[in-house]
């Protein structure tokens, strides 16, 4: 993880440069006025992740400078990470340097916080992890009241469990999300609810069926479940749809199926070009799809799902890259409109935007 300048007063201000970007690259297409979801300016990152330096004997945390990736930056706290985070910093780097065991060829620290306060750290070494170590580790667990994970080449130790439980309001619901260590999670956790809360909106009053593409561990499906009869979600990795199953479970939704697929193989299913297994017993024809739901890579959509959403009334569609949704949008434009819009400010203080649209067919 780079190291950031950050500055609170300028928040507003580079926030609106971004904004007024967002505004010139999508006026070809209509855009809408888009709602803005701010930041919080500190305290808004639910991951974190440092190299560990020596410094005088002393353990310190330490982030690359940008202008020199090779140069680690030794820190004493890093603002922009949640208060759990933060809090969280000085009491382990304290016992990491008490413990010889502890700081012994640790090279990493890495932390995944919850909105709802828990916290999982793991602890990255160069050498193999021995028994020794892992009593050290369990007792520091304890005293901390964290989750822990030890890693080296080759080797995990999980002492406790190796992912939390984000659990929020959204809509008068508590909902439950688990996150587990590695795998991809929203870094801001109230961006993200307020995501949410705009997809949810803008599915409201579309009904039938809709079909969900990158679900990832279900953060968008939970939420937009309850807008439609039946939703059909795919996934190609499988630690995530195993998520999204565990968390369908825990917020008891009945009317979600998950299929590990991808977006290109679930294209050729559903034009009928190409059978898969996976869909073995899932009747494509029997849904009522009225919209489809894409939050892709940064690559945004290949050609062959271009031709899929094509085919859908309504798209909602999150994007972590404008540029390729831009292209995206463009090559949609005759056959839909952008019906509405959003800037969600996942990361403060860098050029990075994420996008929201519902395009609606002509």
């Amino acid at each position: 993880m780079p190291l950031r300048k950050i500055n609170p007063a300028a928040y507003d201000a580079l926030l609106a440069e971004k904004i007024a970007r967002y505004r010139a690259d999508f006026a070809p297409f209509d855009l809408p006025e888009p709602h803005i979801a701010r930041s919080a300016p500190l305290h808004y990152r639910l991951r974190a992740e440092f190299q560990i330096v020596r410094r005088e004997g002393q353990v310190a945390y330490a982030m690359f400078n940008p202008d020199n990736p090779r140069e680690a930056v030794p820190l004493e706290t890093f603002p922009v990470a949640s208060a759990t985070i933060c809090e969280m910093m000085p009491r382990l780097r304290d016992e990491l340097q008490a413990s010889e065991l502890l700081k012994d060829y640790l090279f990493r620290v890495d932390f995944l916080s919850t909105l709802s306060g828990e916290l999982l750290v793991t602890l990255v070494y160069k050498r193999p992890l021995r028994p020794l170590w892992e009593a050290a580790a369990r007792d520091l667990a304890q005293r901390l009241n964290i989750q822990l994970i030890g890693r080296s080449r080759g080797q995990k130790l999980v002492l406790g469990r190796d992912w939390v439980e984000e659990s929020f309001e959204l809509e008068g619901r508590q909902l439950r999300y688990q996150q587990i260590e590695g795998a991809f999670s929203q870094p801001n956790g109230e961006v993200n609810r307020q995501m949410l809360a705009w997809a949810c909106a803008r599915a409201d009053t579309l009904g039938g069926d809709l079909l969900e593409l990158y679900c990832g561990n279900g953060n968008f499906t939970i939420a937009l479940a309850p807008h439609y009869e039946r939703v059909l979600a795919t996934e190609m990795s499988k630690t995530s749809v195993h998520a999204a199953q565990y968390n369908l479970e825990a917020n008891r939704v009945d009317n979600v199926k998950v299929v590990r697929i991808s977006a290109e193989e679930f294209s050729e299913a559903y034009s009928g070009t190409k059978e898969f297994t996976r869909l073995a017993g899932i009747d494509l024809k029997g849904y009522r799809f009225s919209t489809v739901f894409v939050d892709p890579p940064r690559a945004g959509l290949d050609d062959g799902t271009l031709a899929l959403v094509r085919g859908f009334d309504h798209i909602l569609y999150i994007s972590c890259n404008p540029e390729t949704l831009k292209a995206n949008v463009a090559a949609l434009h005759d056959t839909h409109r952008i019906a509405a819009a959003a800037a969600f400010d996942q990361f403060p203080y860098t050029d990075h935007l994420e996008c929201g649209l519902l395009l609606s067919r002509r």
